[in-house]
């Protein structure tokens, strides 16, 4: 659980995306940098290893470099 506080301080640095948890599960929803379509990244709420690998997507990775704040 203590990835779940950087995952939501990722999203939370950046328009683009939106962080959802409902019924014991994350998602994450990033816009897609030319403004067409989304890419959708799901988890359970208390999967630090995934959720770490996202957070890694988002700052790091293949998602960075969004619209960051």
């Amino acid at each position: 659980m203590k990835q779940l506080g950087n995952l939501a301080i990722a999203c939370a640095r950046r328009s683009d995306v939106i962080m959802l948890i409902k019924e014991g599960e994350v998602t994450v929803v990033v816009n897609h940098i030319d403004g067409i379509g989304t890419k959708t990244l799901e988890t359970a709420w208390d999967d630090d290893q995934r959720i770490g690998e996202i957070c890694h997507e988002l700052n790091f990775g293949s998602l960075a470099g969004g619209d960051a704040q």
